[in-house]
């Protein structure tokens, strides 16, 4: 299988979930909590099994790191080369409220590197692929494929920034303020969300600068907003590491046009070193 067969299989697997997330969503359906503001649904579990089911039988011996799977399905991955990343269900806060501002989330860790990203946004049918290297593309209900490219925005007094519908705080507020972005905050509900919007060229930068989620939450945006021409790294400027021993996204997420990360890493910086207690 060429890597452009892949890219179009995961993109067919991603619409196969998408099917089943809006069979849920078009009915009633009950809520079950992981823990405190963490909803789960029948949904993400349906396409959870889907998803791994269907790439297990293409791509036996891989391992799949799934939100919703038992972790011991994927004991040993950091070991392996290739390495998928699942979010059945990205935004399951907002499948819940009913906004449509939810993805399913498909990325390929290759070495140590992301290299493949599948965001299909099941209420909108709409998609975003991209392969690093190779290109980025968006994909309209009607099937029609558009190229995808970052802005070319350099000032932070231009940058727009996406930030979370869900998951905003105060803290979080503040820390925008003090980045002095001036192109204004577009505030959107999942992940997957925020990385198609800078891969459009619809906004310059994601900032969660402390906790982002999990690695499942990064993989197929930091390959998206890679393969569209940006930068995708921790809070510190240090590329995402796949292989940790946590899955946790604990140093926050940097993502943008690439022409504008290196300002925002020097004011992230600072605004850490303003919050440190003075002697």
């Amino acid at each position: 299988m060429t890597r452009d067969d892949e890219l179009e299989l995961i993109l067919e697997i991603a619409n196969e979930a998408a099917v089943l997330i809006n069979e849920v969503y078009a009915a009633p359906f009950s809520v079950d909590y992981k823990g405190p503001r963490d909803p789960v649904t029948i949904a993400d579990r349906r396409a959870n099994d889907l998803i791994c089911n269907r790439l297990s039988q293409a791509f036996p011996g891989t391992p799949i790191v799934a939100e919703e799977s038992d972790p011991k399905s994927f004991e040993g991955y950091r070991s392996s080369e290739r390495v998928f990343f699942v979010d059945p269900l990205d935004g399951t806060r907002e499948f819940v409220d009913r906004n449509g501002e939810f993805v399913v989330m498909i990325g390929l860790l290759e070495g140590n590197a992301a290299t493949l990203g599948v965001i299909l946004a099941p209420a909108a049918q709409r998609a975003w692929a991209g392969r690093v290297g190779h290109g980025a593309f968006r994909v309209e209900p009607d099937g029609k494929r558009h190229g995808l490219a970052v802005s070319t925005t350099r000032e932070l007094a231009g940058v727009k920034v996406v930030a979370s519908r869900s998951h905003r705080d105060a803290e979080t507020d503040r820390a925008l303020t003090f980045l002095g972005v001036g192109g204004g905050v577009m505030a959107l509900g999942s992940a997957g969300l925020k990385a198609a919007a800078i891969a459009a060229g619809n906004a310059e930068a994601y900032i969660a600068p402390f906790y982002a989620g999990q690695r499942w939450d990064a993989c197929a945006a930091d390959a998206l907003i890679h393969a569209a021409g940006g930068k995708f790294t921790d809070g510190f400027g240090v590329p995402i590491d796949y292989r940790a021993p946590s899955l946790a996204n604990d140093r926050g997420i940097l993502a943008t046009n690439g022409l504008v990360h290196e300002a925002l890493l020097a004011r992230l910086a600072s605004y850490g070193a303003s919050k440190q207690p003075k002697d």
